[in-house]
């Protein structure tokens, strides 16, 4: 107050009732709490000593709680609870700050001034007992005495003395979409919403990329353990994370920035169409493991591992999100973090093997297990699961696991025993179907083409009038005649040659007439269309060009699918969610290297669906490549060519000379909900 004194109120009560109410609780938190538990006991007695005698104020000091719910506390349903061969999920609490913890007193005690609170400490501190010193005979108080019981735990929420004062219900701040962050990051969409926090899809203007954003209230408990939170994953630096990217607390928002992969697919959605095959259930188990492994290697751990947060990119590589950050976001408690994560691992390989939720409730869009089932290994609830994923998830869920073997509670045993199963091969990729040759269409004629000799059927004999039968000769006579038989049969065939030819001449010379007198000339073809001339330049090698976007190496295995000659095979961009040209980025496409310094005249592309698309090039004297960032795009100047369609000849005004050509793709067809650019052919002519 502004006389230098201050009101003591005792609250004690109100404290154990929110800590009973808040879940979570640390035993890190717990002896922090005791400190304050004794310190507010101390002021109690301070207050009723000042009012009253000493046992008055023993006799009227509330104690925090019940000898019985102490207990209760520190083990809930440890005895009594029914045991099941399944291990409990890593359930979410309830909010705390949706609980209504009890009202403090409405009556406080009257004031003390600071000279009677100094007398009151002076003089408790002359009846404790003493003890000397070892050093020079100074006598010292002994430290304080704890309580005899245990205060109560609070909430892994309150970091602090200070996150205690703070509201424990505090709405998800409103924001809509336009809206600006930092004076950067315009939210687009909300994609979850809470009462306690909003996360959006969001672009930063400043490098115009895709982002998302977490939003909470300055003035929540939550706030600086999200921080704090964002802050540890941010310095992990592991790429098998999504990454993130800012974490600041600005006026009354805290909001948090992190990558975002417009290509990537969470399991929830990859499960949609139905299980896994046991490839690619290996493949999600093993990565996610290592990755997670390695964070609690480093301090860190996810304790939500869920099928939204993991993400598999085009590449077929998975990236976990929501490292720390999304415990912090929902108050979720750090016990136990290795066995939650490892749970949460089990039960993803689970829904992956049998498209079955391992719990009871429906998750995920995912059908939860009977509730009286127990633990069933993945091989009995769907036919056909790869033995040894099966009994890998059984070993990480049930109490007991089948054939004796051991349970696994840790991310480092679980990635020791995926490297001790058999290698699971990739099933072989059906082989591309066969195009088949048109056959060739028949030649044409014309008067001035040379003279080829066109097969023609045999003449049908004239039809001979009956002559009396020969009177018999000698045999010299017989062969005579039938060599003349033979002459004349030759000598119509050759009439009958030559007057097909005399015909077909006068035919072709009628069509030529007609044509030259009712056609017009034919249009010159346009640039997109042209055949190039000059000689054709060997390409150095190809590389992807994401200038504006976190994926660098994108699909470099079919890098070779642009120049092997064979127009249906295709390198291909990721997969956007919205089209090229708008806010998101302006284009993404290959890198030319023609090795040296050549003149170009033109370059045709073959793409896979109608594509639009500009040609640049490097600077003559550029030794290097440009970076396959937004600065390097801007050294490559000015477009040069452009055109769109299936098969596009990009041709400058002007020959240039250069080593590197940006084959820039503006605007790509649509595949599948979303956006993808395919490149099938690149040939440079000289």
């Amino acid at each position: 107050m502004a006389d230098g004194t201050k009101a003591i109120v005792d609250t004690s009560e109100t404290d154990g009732a929110a800590t009973e109410a808040a879940p979570g609780t640390s035993q890190r938190d717990t002896g922090s709490d005791r400190g304050r538990a004794a310190k507010g006991s101390a002021d109690s007695v301070v207050e009723s000593t000042a009012n009253g005698s000493p046992k008055d104020a023993a006799k009227n000091t509330p104690k925090t709680a019940p000898k019985g719910a102490s207990k209760g506390a520190s083990k809930p349903g440890a005895k009594d609870a029914p045991t099941t061969p399944l291990r409990p999920a890593a359930a979410e609490p309830a909010d705390a700050s949706g609980s209504d913890g009890p009202k403090p007193p409405a009556d406080a005690t009257a004031p003390l001034s600071a000279q009677e609170i100094d007398a009151e400490l002076t003089a408790q501190g002359a009846r404790a007992a003493e003890r000397p010193s070892r050093s020079r005979g100074v006598r010292r108080p002994l430290p304080p005495i704890e309580p005899s019981e245990p205060a109560p735990p609070t909430s892994t929420e309150t970091l602090d003395a200070d996150t205690a004062t703070l509201p424990a219900v505090l709405p998800a701040p409103q924001r809509h979409s336009g809206d600006k962050i930092g004076g950067r990051y315009r939210l687009e969409e909300c994609i979850s919403e809470s009462d306690t926090f909003t996360s959006w899809r969001a672009v930063d203007e400043k490098l115009r990329r895709a982002v998302g954003v977490h939003l909470l209230s300055a003035g929540h408990r939550r706030a600086k353990s999200v921080l704090t939170a964002a802050r540890s994953a941010a310095l992990l630096g592991d790429p098998r994370f999504v990454q993130v990217l800012d974490a600041v607390q600005e006026g009354e928002l805290v909001y948090v920035v992190r990558e975002w992969l417009p290509g990537a697919r969470d399991l929830g959605e990859l499960l949609a169409d139905g299980p896994l095959e046991p490839y690619d259930a290996y493949q999600m188990v093993r990565q996610v493991t290592d990755a997670i492994a390695a964070a609690h290697q480093r301090g860190q751990a996810h304790l939500r591992l869920t099928p939204k947060c993991v993400l598999r990119t085009d590449g077929g590589q998975y990236r976990i999100n929501g490292i720390a950050v999304d415990a912090a976001l929902r108050g979720l408690p750090t016990e136990d973090a290795e066995l939650t994560d490892v749970r949460a691992i089990g039960a993803l390989l689970y829904a992956s093997l049998t498209h079955r939720w391992p719990y009871p409730e429906d998750r995920y869009d995912l059908q939860g297990l009977p509730k009286d089932l127990g633990c069933v290994p993945p091989d009995q609830v769907r036919a056909g699961v790869h033995k040894g994923l099966a009994e890998l998830a059984a070993r990480i869920l049930c109490e007991q696991p089948p054939h004796h073997k051991e349970p696994i509670t840790t991310p480092a045993e679980l990635a020791a025993a995926i490297a001790e199963l058999p290698k699971i091969r990739q099933p072989e990729q059906p082989a591309p179907p066969v195009l088949r040759t048109p056959p060739a269409a028949r030649p044409r004629y014309s008067p001035g083409a040379p003279t080829q000799a066109i097969p023609a059927a045999e003449p049908a004999p004239a039809p001979v009038a009956p002559r009396p039968a020969p009177r018999p000769a000698p045999r010299r006579r017989r062969g005579l005649r039938r060599v003349a038989q033979w002459t004349a049969s030759l000598v119509a065939l050759s009439a009958v040659t030559v007057g097909s030819w005399q015909l077909v001449d006068y035919v072709n010379n009628r069509n030529k007439a007609t044509t030259d007198n009712h056609t017009a000339p034919a249009p010159a073809p346009s640039d997109s269309g042209a055949a190039a001339t000059g000689e054709k330049l060997a390409i150095s090698s190809v590389s992807p060009f994401n200038a504006f976007g976190g994926t660098k190496d994108e699909h470099v295995s079919e890098l070779p699918n642009a120049t092997d000659g064979n127009p249906t095979t295709a390198w291909t961009t990721q997969r956007y969610n919205d089209q090229f040209g708008t806010a998101y980025r302006p284009g993404d496409g290959l890198l030319v290297d023609l090795g040296s310094a050549r003149a170009v005249s033109s370059v045709e592309v073959q793409f896979l669906g109608d594509t639009k698309v500009e040609l640049k090039a490097a600077p003559a004297g550029a030794a290097t490549a440009p970076a396959d960032d937004e600065n390097g795009f801007r050294s490559l100047g000015a477009t040069i060519a452009g055109g769109s369609g299936s098969k596009v000849t990009l041709k400058p005004a002007a020959p240039v000379t250069t080593r590197y050509l940006l084959v820039w793709l503006t605007n790509v067809p649509t595949d599948d909900g979303g956006y993808r650019g395919r490149i099938a052919e690149i040939q440079v002519n000289g």
